[in-house]
C-alpha cells in the first residue's frame, strides 16, 4: 500500500495533515523528526508538519538531517518550510508582521507542479511569528502574501518544497488542491477510504480487547456514542458495558435525555450513576480552569471503581474504553514536543498510566471530529444523533468560568493609542481565556467590541487585535444591549445556582437554534458564563464557531436580526449582557478554558 509519512514537530496540525490526505485517498502514518533515515523507505513522500518551536531555539524537536538526503519529495509546511530552509542553509527570523488567520496568498508561478489549478490569489490559513526571510540555495519564491514575501519555496530538482501556510485546515479554500498535487509529485494511487479504516480498526480492536469484556463511559456526546454504539456492533451487547456519570455539569435534562435516546437505539447496555453532589463537592472552591479538569477527571475515575465495585466486574477481565479523539489528546500535549494548551479529563495521570498498562482502549484516537461523524453514518447511527453539537467531556464545568473576584491587571501596552488610531470602541475583561497562538497555549484577555454587527468590520478588528497584542486572545461583540455598561468582577465557582443559571440560558440557545433552523449550519455553540454582572445580572457569552475538525474554527456571522432576537430571549431570561465571540481558532480555543 502507497503511503505518506508526515513528521510530527509537535504542533496542533501534525494528525491533521495526515488525516487531510488519507481523505484525499491516501494513507499517511506519524513518524519522530528523529527517526533513522532507512525508515522512511516504504514512504512515498514526507511532510514535515508545523510545531509551536522556533527553528532557532536551543530547545528545538531533535531532527535527524540526514532525512533531508532521501529521494522521496518532500513538503514543509510552516516550522517545517522553516527547518528544511534554515538546514540547508537558508536564514530565518521572527516577521515583523505575525499572522495568525487568513492571508491571501498569490501565486508566483501558476505552473509549478504544486500549484497547478490555484488561483492567482486565495486565502489560507496562518499561524506564525517566525518567517523564512533567505532562500536556500537551490530554491526558488513560488508564492507570497503581503506580509511573507516567502510563503512558498521550491528546489524542483530535489522535489522539496516549503510552503509557509497551512493548507491542510479547513479555511484553507484551496489547501486540499494544493495536498492533491503533492500527492501527484508523490505518484501515489489515492484507494485508502474510511470503510477501509473501519475495517482495520475492527481488527485491531479486537487484538486489543482479546478476552476481555468492555466498560465504556459514555457522555452522551458524538464521540462516545459512536465508540459505543461500533464496541457493540463488533463485540455484542453481553461483552459491552456502557456507563453515564451524570456529573453535576450536565446541560438541562441531558442525562434522561442521553439514556431515552439510545434506549430508542435498542441499545440496552447502559448503566446511569447520579455523582452530581460529589462532583460539585470537590469542586468547591476550586477557580484553575486546569485543576478544575483534573479534579473532574479524577473524579470520574473514582465514580467509575465504585461502580465497578457495585456491579462486582472483575477488573482482570474488563478494559476501560473512552470516546477520546485525537483533539483531545494533541491540546494535553499528547504528541512528543506538543505545548499543553489544556489538559483533557481523559488524560490526567492516572488514565496515562492505565494506558501504559493496556487498560483501557481508545477506538477514536486517531480520528478528528468529521471523521467520527463519517465513521458513525458507516455504522449507521442517526443523522441525528450523529450531528449533535459536541460537549465536551468535563461538561459545564468547563463553560461556567470560576474566579475568587481579584481582578487581574488589563493594562495592555500600546492597545489605547491602538483603539484611538483605529476608531474602536471597546474595553479589556479583567478575565483571562484559553487560547493558542503559534500551536502554543496562551491565557489572556478578552476584548469586547461595542459598534453596529458589520461582522466584516469586526472580524477586521478581531484580527488586528490578536495579532499586534500578544495580552489579547480572544475579541467579543457585545449583543445586547448595545450601549456602554459596566462590567463587575466577582467571585463564582462551580456551584448549583451558578450551573442551573448557565443551564437556562444554554437552553434558551439550543431552543433558539433550532427554531430558527440553525443548529446544523452552526457546528458548535458553546454557552459561556464567565464571572461578570452587570447591573446585578450574569453576563453570558455565546460562542458559536463553524469548524469539522475542532482543530481550527471560525465565529459564525449570525444574522443581525436574528441575534437581536436571540439577545433579547436571553436578556428576558435573567442574562445582564450578551456578548458575542467573534475570534477564529487560533488564536482562541473553542472553549474558555
Amino acid at each position: 500500500m502507497e503511503k505518506i509519512a508526515v513528521l510530527d514537530f509537535g504542533g496542533q496540525y501534525a494528525h491533521l495533515i495526515a488525516n487531510r490526505v488519507r481523505r484525499l485517498g491516501v494513507f499517511t502514518e506519524i513518524l519522530s523528526p528523529a527517526s533513522p533515515a532507512e525508515d522512511f523507505a516504504d514512504y512515498a513522500g514526507i511532510i514535515f508538519s508545523g510545531g509551536p518551536s522556533s527553528v532557532y531555539a536551543p530547545d528545538r524537536p531533535d531532527f535527524n538531517p540526514e532525512i533531508l538526503g532521501l529521494d522521496q519529495p518532500i513538503l514543509g509546511i510552516c516550522y517545517g518550510h522553516q527547518l528544511i530552509s534554515q538546514t540547508l542553509g537558508g536564514a530565518v527570523k521572527p516577521g515583523k508582521v505575525k499572522e495568525y488567520g487568513i492571508a491571501n496568498v498569490t501565486v508566483e508561478d501558476a505552473a509549478h507542479p504544486l500549484l497547478i489549478g490555484l488561483p492567482a490569489s486565495s486565502p489560507m490559513w496562518m499561524s506564525h511569528g517566525d518567517s523564512v526571510n533567505a532562500l536556500a540555495p537551490g530554491f526558488r519564491a513560488i508564492a507570497s502574501t503581503p506580509d511573507c514575501e516567502l510563503a512558498a519555496v521550491a528546489n524542483d530538482a530535489r522535489k522539496m518544497y516549503g510552503i509557509q501556510f497551512h493548507p491542510e485546515v479547513t479555511h484553507s479554500r484551496f489547501g486540499n488542491r494544493l495536498l492533491e498535487n503533492f500527492i501527484a509529485i508523490c505518484g501515489c494511487e489515492r484507494t485508502w477510504s474510511t470503510a477501509s479504516y473501519l475495517r482495520d480498526l475492527e481488527g485491531r480492536l479486537r487484538q486489543q480487547v482479546g478476552d476481555r469484556n468492555v466498560f465504556l463511559l459514555v457522555s452522551g456526546g458524538v464521540d462516545s456514542t459512536v465508540a459505543f454504539v461500533l464496541l457493540n456492533r463488533l463485540l455484542g451487547e453481553d461483552r459491552v458495558l456502557g456507563l453515564h456519570i451524570d456529573n453535576g455539569l450536565m446541560r438541562l435534562n441531558e442525562s434522561q435525555a442521553v439514556k431515552d435516546f439510545l434506549n430508542a437505539e435498542n441499545m440496552r447496555n447502559l448503566n446511569v450513576a447520579d455523582a452530581g453532589d460529589l462532583f460539585l463537592s470537590n469542586l468547591a472552591g476550586v477557580s484553575s480552569p486546569e485543576a478544575k479538569r483534573k479534579i473532574i477527571g479524577d473524579t470520574f475515575l473514582d465514580v467509575k471503581d465504585l461502580e465497578i465495585e457495585k456491579l462486582k466486574l472483575d477488573p482482570d477481565h474488563w478494559v476501560l474504553a473512552q470516546g477520546t479523539i485525537y483533539p483531545d489528546t494533541i491540546e494535553s500535549g499528547g504528541t512528543k514536543h506538543a505545548d499543553v494548551i489544556k489538559t483533557h479529563h481523559n488524560r490526567v495521570p492516572a488514565i496515562v498510566d492505565m494506558l501504559v498498562q493496556g487498560k483501557v482502549i481508545e477506538p477514536l484516537a486517531d480520528l478528528y471530529k468529521d471523521e467520527v461523524r463519517a465513521l458513525g453514518e458507516e455504522l449507521g447511527i442517526p443523522h441525528a444523533l450523529v450531528w449533535r453539537h459536541p460537549f465536551p467531556g468535563p461538561g459545564l464545568g468547563v463553560r461556567l468560568l470560576c474566579s475568587d473576584g481579584v481582578a487581574p491587571d488589563t493594562t495592555v501596552p500600546g492597545l489605547e493609542a491602538f483603539l484611538t488610531d483605529h476608531g474602536i470602541e471597546g474595553q479589556t475583561l479583567p478575565i483571562r481565556s484559553v487560547g493558542v497562538q503559534g500551536d502554543a497555549r496562551t491565557y489572556a484577555h478578552p476584548f469586547v467590541l461595542r459598534g453596529a454587527p458589520d461582522w466584516d468590520k469586526l472580524e477586521a478588528f478581531s484580527t488586528a487585535l490578536t495579532n499586534r497584542f500578544a495580552d489579547v486572545n480572544r475579541v467579543v461583540y457585545q449583543a445586547g444591549p448595545r450601549n456602554h455598561v459596566a462590567y463587575t468582577l466577582v467571585a463564582q465557582y462551580c456551584e448549583k445556582d451558578k450551573l442551573d443559571t448557565l443551564r437556562r440560558l444554554d437552553d434558551i440557545c439550543t431552543a433558539f437554534l433550532q427554531e430558527k433552523g440553525l443548529y446544523e449550519a452552526i457546528w458548535q455553540m458553546p454557552v459561556v458564563l464567565p464571572p461578570l454582572e452587570v447591573d446585578g445580572g450574569p453576563a453570558v457569552v455565546l460562542r458559536p464557531v463553524c469548524s469539522n475538525e475542532a482543530m481550527t474554527a471560525s465565529f459564525y456571522p449570525m444574522a443581525p436580526a436574528l441575534l437581536t432576537e436571540l439577545c433579547a430571549r436571553l436578556l428576558a431570561g435573567g442574562a445582564g449582557a450578551v456578548l458575542y465571540d467573534i475570534t477564529h481558532k487560533p488564536p482562541a480555543t473553542i472553549e474558555w478554558e
